[in-house]
C-alpha cells in the first residue's frame, strides 16, 4: 500500500505552471516596481487643498493617483499569485506582508482626494463634469460623487485607512490556519491506496462510490475542524464585527446596506432572493428523495450528495481534454472568443495541479493589459472540475474583454456581474454535452451535473447569504456572536432547507466555520442572482435570439462602467424583478422531471 504524493512546485513540469512572467520577467524587476511605488507615492501630498480648484488641476492628480494604482495593482497582483503557490512560503509571506504595508502607506496619503472631490460645491463639480479635459473621467468621478454621504472627513478616512490591514486579518487568519496548518490525515481508497485528505482532497472522496469511503473522508475531515472550532469561530466573529464597524463608521444603515450600496443593488433584491428559494424548496426535497432511491439508501446523509447517480459512467477526463470540451461548448460566442481562450488555455494562464502549500479551489486573477490567470487543482476524476474550468475561464475572458475595451478606472466590473459570466459558460457547457450524447445514462450523468450545479449554486448559495443576513443581524442588535450561536442558527438554516429524510450529521453545523467566503459577506448571494442571470442569457443565446451574442458580449466589454442592474438590463436580463430566479427554477424543475424519467 502506497500513500498518493503531492508533489512540491519543482516536481511539477513548467508547462502545468501559469506564466507569471508576463507580470514580472523575475523578482528583481518586482522589487524594481516596489521601489518606485516607495519613492512616488508621496507626491500625492503635492495635491493636498488643491484637488477641486479647476478641472486640470483634477485630472492631473487622477492622472498621477491612476498611474500609482496601476502599478500597485500588478506587484499585488505577483505578490498575491505567488503566495497562492505556496501559503507556507515565508519569501511569499513576506512580499505579501511589504504590499499590504506600503498600501496602508499609500491609502493614508491619498486619503485626502475622495473628501476633496466631494467637497466640491455642486454646481462647480457640474461644471467640471462636462469639461472635455475630463472626459475619460466622467463615469469613475459620477460613482464617487455617489458615496458622498458615507465619505468621511480627511483625518477620520486616515484612521480607516491605517486600520485597513489590521481589519482584515481574520481573513489571513483562517486562511493559514486551514491551507497550512490543519492536517487531515490520510484515507486509504477503494484500490487500497493510501491518499491524503486535504482541503482539495476532500471534494474527489466525496464522488467515489463507495459509501463507507465517503461516511470516513467527511468524518475525519471535520474531526480538525472540530478541534479548531473555536479559533475559527473567533475569526468568523471578529471578521463579522469588522464589516459592522466598517459600515457604521461610514454612516450605513446596516452592513449588508454598505456591501450592496457600492453596486446600486438594493436589499430588497438580496431579501428577493431568498423568499423566491425558500418558497420553492419542495422541488429540492423531491431530488434529494430521488438522490436517496438511486443510490439505493435508507437515509441521506451530507456525503452522499456529491457522487454521480450514474456509477456506469466513467469520468477520467485530463486537462487537455477539459480544454478541448470547454472551448467546443463556447462555440457560439463567435471565433474571436474561442481563440483568445485557447491560446490562454493551451498557453500558460492556467496553474492546473495541486502542489504541496498551494492554495485549495479555484480562482481567476487579472491585472490590468495583463493575463487573466487561473488558479485550479484540477483532478481527472472530478467531473466537477471540467465545470470550474469553465467556469474560471469565464471569469478571465470578462477581465480579457473589460481590458481591452475600457480605460483602467472604469475596466474592473464588480463581483455581481463575475458571477454571471463565469455560469454562462457552464450553461454552454451542459448544453454541449447533452447535444453530444442520446446515450441515456450519459444524458442522466450530465443531467444530474446540471441539477448538482443548480443545487449547489441557487439553492446552497441562498443558504449561505441567509445565513449572514442572520450573523450579521445577530451583532448588530447587540447579542453575542459565540462558537455555539453560530452552531445553532447555521443549524436551523440545514434542517430548513433539507427534508426529513435527510440526516443532519452533528458535525455538519460546523460548515458554518470552514466556508471561506463568509470571510468576504454578503458575496455568495452574487453566485445565486449570477446564476439566475446566465441561464436567462444562454438560454437567449442558445435558441439563437437575433442580438443575443452582440449583446452578450457587449455586458463582457462594458467592465465596471455602469451599475450591475443596468448592465444586465442592456443584455436583456432584469434582475430588479423575481423573472431570472423563478426562470431558473423552472429549469430545475423540468431537469428533475427529466432525471427521474430517465433513472426510474
Amino acid at each position: 500500500m502506497t500513500a498518493r504524493h503531492v508533489p512540491t512546485r519543482s516536481e511539477i513540469s513548467e508547462a502545468d505552471k501559469w506564466d507569471l512572467t508576463h507580470l514580472f520577467v523575475d523578482v528583481g524587476k518586482w522589487q524594481e516596481d516596489f521601489a518606485w511605488l516607495q519613492r512616488t507615492y508621496p507626491k500625492l501630498q503635492d495635491w493636498k487643498g488643491k484637488v477641486g480648484e479647476s478641472p486640470r488641476t483634477l485630472l492631473e492628480i487622477l492622472e498621477f493617483d491612476k498611474a500609482i494604482e496601476l502599478k500597485v495593482e500588478r506587484v499585488y497582483h505577483y505578490a498575491s499569485l505567488q503566495l497562492a503557490e505556496d501559503s507556507a512560503n515565508n519569501e511569499y509571506l513576506a512580499r505579501i506582508g511589504q504590499v499590504q504595508n506600503l498600501l496602508t502607506k499609500i491609502n493614508e496619503t491619498g486619503a485626502f482626494v475622495v473628501p476633496e472631490i466631494l467637497a466640491i460645491e455642486d454646481e462647480k463639480f457640474s461644471q467640471f463634469i462636462v469639461d472635455p479635459a475630463l472626459a475619460d473621467w466622467r463615469i469613475k468621478l459620477r460613482k464617487i460623487r455617489r458615496l458622498k454621504p458615507h465619505i468621511l472627513s480627511e483625518p477620520e478616512e486616515r484612521l480607516l485607512a491605517l486600520g485597513g490591514v489590521a481589519l482584515s486579518g481574520y481573513d489571513d487568519a483562517f486562511s493559514q490556519l486551514t491551507d497550512v496548518d490543519m492536517k487531515f490525515g490520510v484515507l486509504t481508497d477503494e484500490t487500497g491506496r493510501a491518499t491524503p485528505l486535504t482541503q482539495s482532497s476532500f471534494s474527489s472522496f466525496l464522488v467515489k462510490r463507495d459509501h463507507e469511503l465517503r461516511k470516513r473522508a467527511f468524518h475525519q475531515f471535520y474531526a480538525e475542524f472540530q478541534d479548531h472550532q473555536y479559533t475559527l469561530a473567533a475569526s468568523l466573529a471578529y471578521s463579522v464585527k469588522a464589516d459592522i464597524f466598517r459600515a457604521r463608521a461610514r454612516h450605513y444603515s446596516s452592513a449588508i446596506q454598505a456591501a450592496l450600496f457600492p453596486d446600486d443593488v438594493p436589499v430588497e433584491v438580496y431579501d428577493r432572493l431568498i423568499s423566491s428559494i425558500r418558497n420553492n424548496l419542495d422541488p429540492l426535497f423531491r431530488y434529494f428523495d430521488l438522490r436517496r432511491r438511486a443510490l439505493g439508501l435508507s437515509q441521506l446523509h451530507h456525503y452522499d450528495t456529491y457522487v454521480p447517480l450514474v456509477p456506469e459512467i466513467e469520468t477520467r477526463i485530463t486537462f487537455d481534454r477539459a480544454v478541448e470540451m470547454v472551448l467546443a461548448a463556447l462555440t457560439p460566442l463567435g471565433k474571436e472568443y474561442v481563440d483568445i481562450l485557447a491560446e490562454g488555455l493551451r498557453g500558460r494562464w492556467c496553474d492546473r495541479y495541486e502542489t504541496k502549500g498551494k492554495r485549495s479551489g479555484a480562482f481567476s486573477s487579472g491585472s490590468y493589459k495583463a493575463p487573466p490567470y487561473i488558479l485550479m487543482n484540477y483532478k481527472d476524476d472530478v467531473f466537477a472540475d471540467v465545470y470550474t474550468l469553465a467556469h474560471e475561464a469565464g471569469h478571465s475572458m470578462h477581465s480579457w474583454f473589460a481590458q481591452e475595451s475600457q480605460p483602467f478606472q472604469d475596466y474592473e466590473y464588480p463581483i455581481f456581474l463575475a458571477e454571471v459570466a463565469s455560469t454562462f459558460n457552464e450553461e454552454l457547457l451542459t448544453h454541449h454535452l447533452l447535444k453530444q450524447t442520446s446515450d441515456p445514462k450519459m444524458r442522466a450523468y450530465i443531467i444530474n451535473r446540471q441539477i448538482d450545479d443548480l443545487r449547489g449554486t441557487l439553492f446552497r448559495q441562498t443558504m449561505f447569504a441567509e445565513f449572514e443576513k442572520i450573523i450579521h443581524a445577530i451583532e448588530e442588535s447587540g447579542d453575542a456572536l459565540t462558537l455555539d450561536r453560530f452552531k445553532s442558527e447555521y443549524h436551523t438554516l440545514l434542517k430548513a432547507y433539507f427534508t426529513e429524510n435527510f440526516v443532519l450529521d452533528p458535525e455538519l453545523d460546523l460548515e458554518c466555520l470552514r466556508i471561506p467566503h463568509f470571510y468576504s459577506a454578503f458575496y455568495v448571494y452574487k453566485y445565486a442572482t449570477g446564476i439566475s442571470a446566465a441561464v436567462a442569457l444562454s438560454q437567449r443565446v442558445l435558441a439563437g435570439e437575433p442580438g443575443s451574442v452582440h449583446a452578450y458580449l457587449d455586458f463582457l466589454r462594458s467592465g465596471g462602467s455602469k451599475f450591475p442592474l443596468e448592465t444586465l438590463k442592456a443584455a436583456g436580463v432584469d434582475m430588479a424583478t423575481p423573472d431570472p430566479i423563478e426562470s431558473t427554477l423552472r429549469l430545475f424543475k423540468r431537469r428533475l422531471d427529466e432525471l427521474e424519467a430517465l433513472l426510474l
